[in-house]
């Protein structure tokens, strides 16, 4: 039983779908299946008593995930799961979905999640403007740069948007994940960013059973 789950664990690590990862070891899907799913709810978990108020630059952006139909794209697309994502420059993302862009539902959101004072880096979406109230608030201009006693201020929002692609990339790999499941696996996808610099399958191993496994 150990074995079989910690091979498990390594197809999750590696990102390997649950339908081809029984295929390959030989096992049940739905015993697959329950390994990663016990996996993504305790990642969520452990991703929210993470996600601790970031501070300092700060980029934010919301993006819009799933949905098969072909149409309008960016803010307002039909059929997606809208994200808002902040991110602590050199540092780790928080994502939330939203289920409108707003101005009191994100400033709420940022609020709660990061520290009065910051800078915050945004494009020029009219729900970011209330910004003002909470820090130094800069709109993204491409290559300009914004400084105050020898402070400069790189104006753009590069990291989130790294960030987008890169859990993008990583849902591409499950090939299809529904509206229902998707919170838990975007906080896959936020959690491993956060620790890209980590061990993650030894992560992974111990928060599955509670020890660092050797």
């Amino acid at each position: 039983m150990l074995k079989r789950e910690l091979n498990i664990i390594v197809g999750f690590h590696q990102q390997i779908p649950a339908s081809r990862l029984a295929v390959d070891l030989g096992v049940n899907y739905r015993t697959v299946e329950r390994v990663y799913r016990k996996l993504r709810e305790i990642i969520y978990h452990v991703s929210e008593l993470e996600g601790a108020k970031l501070s300092g630059e700060i980029e934010i952006d919301d993006a819009y995930f799933g949905g098969r139909r072909k149409g309008q794209r960016g803010r307002g697309a039909a059929g997606k799961s809208v994200v808002l994502g902040l991110l602590e420059r050199d540092s780790k993302v928080y994502t939330k979905i939203v289920y409108t862009l707003d101005a009191p539902t994100l400033m709420d959101i940022i609020r709660k999640k990061t520290r009065k004072g910051s800078v915050y880096f945004t494009d020029s979406f009219r729900s970011y403007r209330s910004l003002k109230r909470f820090g130094k608030h800069l709109t993204v201009a491409h290559h300009r740069t914004f400084g105050r006693q020898g402070r400069r201020y790189h104006s753009h929002i590069n990291g989130i948007e790294g960030f987008w692609s890169f859990a993008k990339h990583g849902l591409y790999q499950y090939r299809g994940v529904s509206r229902a499941n998707f919170p838990l696996y975007l906080k896959e996808m936020e959690y491993r960013f956060n620790h890209r610099r980590d061990n993650l399958l030894k992560n992974f191993i111990q928060l599955y059973f509670g020890y660092i496994y050797t």
